[in-house]
């Protein structure tokens, strides 16, 4: 057995390893520059010995035999030569190696004969000579097969094995000497070749696990953990690619950049595990039919596909859609069935976007219409989005403007308590009125001001004016004044509006501020804290648009609110709409089953108020009553209102009294 371990170990010892790809090609590459120079080594000593055998020797001997090695190594080197910057194949280098090793044999034993049969002729320095070349250039072979150790061995055994041999039966003391000087200077030889070779494998292998773990933190680095798609980084990197191709090729590129909605809700009600296993199922339904397209994750529950093959702009939205049709299935887990939908920006190159930030930018502004307005579904970026971002940008402008606290202004919309007619209150309302664009609608220019984060700068000076007109009220009546999500994201930021507050005179018990719910999709804990030091000012805190968002009923009972607001997509019509008015019922009726005030939003005809009088509303806003007023026309409302609740207690009286 151990015979038969030892005998296989020598084979391995003395054949080409196949079992490494890379370190067959690094042999590849270090054996074919060295190989024109040992064939030259090869050939000069060859020469020199045939030459100082000339006239001693037979023709054959001394030109015959050395020009047909010259011919064989002329063509070897001339194939190593050809092939010297090539980046062989494993199965290709493994296949040259083996073929160095047969030919080793060979030419080890045609040069080795032809020195034997050149001893007879001549002295013994011509024999001295003959000993010489067989050590010097078995040495400068050794050399330069070193990194093919198995045909370094063939030739060391077979030309030094002969020659100690052959020296040693000559009896000759000197050649004796010489015998044994080189067996002991090529066991050394083989010795150091063994080190280099272990040292040139150790280096390769180390080279191997270097390049892997680089392309494991590249790989790393490119890939979402959970998703296991590629992550924003890649996206990037993927999406210049692409560009680059699709402008070379004078061909269309699509974007698409996707948000899922109603994500967040899952994760407040089931737990971040449940969302992380809705994203996994969400990246699998992306990816099952995506054939040229790739997806990406960007972050969050925002995903983007990249399409390099597209159709017609009316193809590209209707698969788009069909993406969207397959992420909005209900998703069985555990824990529930799961909804979600998932809306859809996209942008084509080269219309209408001719860099990567333009195509990015522009799916990412149509993913924000698509939200706004069609929600779950896909909208493709086109001229009219572009002219609004032209419109869009100029205002960004205008509001940075350092004067733009002159042009802003405030108007008051009443609060009216339908029961004994008299006025709660008043919403203060933001107007902005350009010496440049004329009117700007504040829905516009806020939300403009949300996504370029400055919408602060417009809410202190706002704070300031609605505080100094509601200074000069009578104290019964209050000021209802909205923040922004952004006005509560800092501590910083709230300290500013405190300061705003104290330094006004006013009281603050009198003052109510608005929040929405999307102030809740931001940093939750610090929008918390934010709410309860303007509580503990004493401040008023009231809950905006209540029900069109989608975490209101689990962050409810978490903030300290005074009233809530029922948005007015829920008044229009409710006397026609039995479906709104159930809903108003039911707010009405959460409202007062927790303690907190309730201001009715959007009344606008006297059905719609009767209605809510009906199901036992208080307070209410509208043009039912008003449309909003300047600071100069409020106490006229006042007056009119209580001259109104007179002319209503008067004839009520009379009524009785009939």
């Amino acid at each position: 057995m151990k015979i038969l371990t030892a005998k296989q170990k020598f084979q391995n010892f003395m054949s080409v390893r196949s079992d490494n790809p890379d370190l067959l090609k690094a042999q590849y590459r270090a054996f074919t520059r060295q190989m024109p120079m040992m064939y030259f080594i090869l050939l000069s000593s060859t020469w020199a010995l045939a030459i100082t055998h000339m006239q001693l020797a037979p023709f054959w001997l001394t030109i015959g035999v050395p020009t047909l090695f010259t011919l064989g190594c002329t063509l070897r080197v001339a194939f190593w030569w050809k092939t010297r910057g090539i980046d062989p194949k494993p199965k290709m280098a493994h296949a040259a190696l083996q073929r160095t090793n047969r030919l080793a044999v060979g030419i080890a034993m045609a040069f080795t004969l032809w020195s034997f049969l050149l001893v007879p002729y001549g002295d013994a320095y011509m024999q001295s000579h003959v000993a010489f070349y067989m050590a010097i250039t078995v040495i400068s072979c050794i050399f330069c097969l070193m990194y093919v150790r198995s045909a370094a061995f063939i030739v060391t055994l077979i030309v030094n094995g002969a020659f100690i041999v052959f020296f040693l039966a000559s009896r000759q003391p000197t050649f004796i000497a010489i015998a044994i000087n080189v067996l002991l200077v090529c066991a050394g030889m083989m010795s150091i070749l063994l080190t280099n070779y272990r040292n040139f494998e150790r280096m390769v292998v180390s080279q191997q696990r270097t390049e892997a773990l680089s392309n494991e933190n590249l790989l790393l680095a490119n890939m979402d953990s959970l998703t296991e798609l590629p992550n924003r980084r890649a996206f990037f990197t993927h999406l210049e690619v692409e560009l680059e191709k699709a402008r070379a090729a004078g061909t269309r590129l699509a974007l698409g950049v996707i948000d899922l909605d109603g994500f967040k809700p899952v994760n407040d009600l089931y737990g971040h595990s449940v969302g992380d296993r809705l994203l996994v199922n969400v990246s699998k339904r992306l990816t099952a039919n995506l054939k040229a397209s790739r997806a990406f994750r960007l972050g969050g529950d925002e995903f983007a596909i990249v399409a390099p093959i597209i159709p017609d702009d009316a193809q590209l939205v209707a698969n788009a859609n069909a993406i969207s049709e397959q992420l909005r299935a209900p998703y069985h887990m555990p824990e529930g069935t799961v909804h979600v939908s998932a809306s859809m920006g996209i942008a084509v190159f080269p219309n209408l976007a001719s860099t990567l930030e333009q195509l990015f930018d522009r799916a990412d502004y149509a993913l924000y219409h698509a939200k706004k307005t069609r929600r779950g579904d896909a909208v493709l970026f086109d001229a009219e989005h572009e002219k609004q971002i032209n419109i869009e940008a100029r205002i960004e402008h205008l509001l940075k403007q350092r004067d733009m606290e002159n042009e802003l202004s405030v108007v008051f919309q009443p609060i009216v308590d339908i029961h004994d007619g008299g006025t709660d209150g008043f919403e203060a309302l933001a107007r902005w009125h350009s010496p440049i664009l004329g009117h700007v609608p504040p829905t516009q220019f806020f939300s403009i001001a949300e996504r370029a984060g400055i919408v602060s700068s417009l809410t202190r000076p706002l704070l300031k004016k609605a505080l100094a007109s509601a200074s000069q009220w009578q104290p019964s009546l209050r000021l209802s004044f909205n923040l922004s999500a952004h006005d509560l994201n800092s501590c910083e930021g709230v300290l500013s509006l405190i300061g705003i507050i104290e330094n006004s005179g006013f009281d603050a018990r009198r003052l109510d501020l608005e929040i929405t719910e999307t102030a809740f999709a931001h940093d939750f804990e610090q929008v918390r804290q934010s709410v309860e030091m303007l509580r503990r000012l004493g401040c008023g805190i009231s809950l905006d648009d209540f029900g069109t968002g989608y975490s209101s009923l689990t962050r409810l009972h978490a903030l300290p609110l005074t009233k809530i607001k029922i948005d007015r997509s829920f008044v229009t019509d409710l006397h026609e709409k039995p479906a709104s008015y159930k809903i108003v019922k039911s707010l009405l009726t959460l409202s007062r089953d927790m303690g907190l005030e309730c201001v009715v939003e959007g009344v606008e005809t006297p059905e719609e108020l009767a209605a809510l009088e009906g199901l036992g509303a208080t307070l209410v806003q509208g043009y039912v009553y008003a449309p909003p007023l300047r600071e100069e026309d409020v106490d006229e409302f006042l007056s009119w209102r209580r001259a109104a609740t007179r002319n209503s207690a008067g004839k009520s009286q009379a009524a009785i009294a009939s």
